[in-house]
């Protein structure tokens, strides 16, 4: 799969064609790892996902050395970085165990209205009254979503907000790492979900039925990796402003996914609630866009 992406060069037309591809893959991991996630244990299937995502990683790696992973800047940063991107992944699985993916994927999105409400005091950046505005329209769509009502807060939707949350913060440690290779520290993140589904794994471990089953549990670190690949090179090909919008096709993947593999039907408090966050995301990102069209990109954005 790099070497699919890379042939495709740097042409700023196949930009947002690759961005599209990348969510597609995005997706079907997380339909992947819902169907797997029901029959096998949640810390057994994140160790054989991120050994076979390292597997996909390693050619990378020693290509570029240890110098990156040995100078890599900031310690203290990279290990909160890894703690908030364990956690998130942890979550993620859980949640989709209970929950419809449409769900499950409106509630990560909200990620970067998190970013954007926090940035103030952990980034030290203004936020003008528009975005504030946006920022709480958002709120108010995470709210809808949860359904208000004396079992709004269920376990999966807790942990569905700590997970979103978590995505946000690693996202905010990220831009602490401008300097940071984007291979090393997505080695850095994979190879402490395999760690921390090491640990877990023996708990709820249950035996492999098939040689397919086997090679779905690889598959998912497979596609998962090929999805960071893929959005990579997007951002490399075309500028930020026009494929980072272009993540909120999730949800729609999502929705059918969701209705094709599980007969999930999208609730009309989960389609509101969507339709808010992302007019919220989108609204925070173009201004963000205007406020910043003279500085330097950002880091690539971080898909869940």
């Amino acid at each position: 799969m790099a070497s699919v992406a890379a042939g495709l060069g740097t042409s700023s037309a196949a930009g947002p064609l690759v961005m599209l591809l990348g969510m597609l893959f995005f997706a079907l991991n997380d339909a992947m790892g819902k169907w797997l996630v029901s029959s096998y244990g949640l810390g057994q299937v994140i160790l054989i996902r991120s050994i076979a995502a390292l597997v996909i990683l390693s050619p990378l790696l020693w290509k570029a050395g240890l110098a990156p992973i040995l100078g890599a800047e900031r310690k203290g940063m990279q290990l909160a970085r890894v703690i908030f991107s364990t956690a998130e992944v942890f979550c993620f699985y859980y949640a989709v165990m209970y929950l419809p993916l449409a769900d499950v994927m409106t509630f990560w999105l909200a990620a970067p209205i998190y970013v954007a409400a926090a940035s103030p005091l952990l980034l030290g950046e203004s936020v003008g009254w528009r975005r504030w505005t946006a920022i709480a329209i958002g709120f108010v769509g995470v709210i809808i979503t949860l359904e208000p009502s004396s079992a709004m807060f269920t376990g999966p939707a807790i942990i569905s907000i700590i997970g979103s949350a978590a995505f946000a913060f690693m996202m905010i440690s990220g831009r602490f790492l401008r300097a940071t290779p984007d291979s090393t520290l997505v080695l850095f993140q994979t190879s402490a979900a395999a760690l921390a589904g090491l640990v877990f794994a023996p708990f709820d471990w249950a035996p492999i039925a098939s040689g397919v089953d086997l090679m779905l549990l690889c598959l998912l670190g497979v596609v998962a990796m090929s999805a960071h690949m893929l959005v990579n090179r997007a951002l490399k090909m075309s500028d930020a402003a026009t494929v980072a919008p272009l993540q909120y096709t999730l949800l729609l993947y999502a929705v059918i996914f969701g209705w094709m593999f599980f007969g999930d039907v999208p609730r009309l408090s989960m389609m509101i609630g969507a339709g808010l966050i992302v007019a919220s995301g989108l609204f925070i990102f173009i201004r963000e866009q205007m406020l910043k069209k003279r500085q330097p990109a950002d880091r690539p954005v971080e898909i869940p």
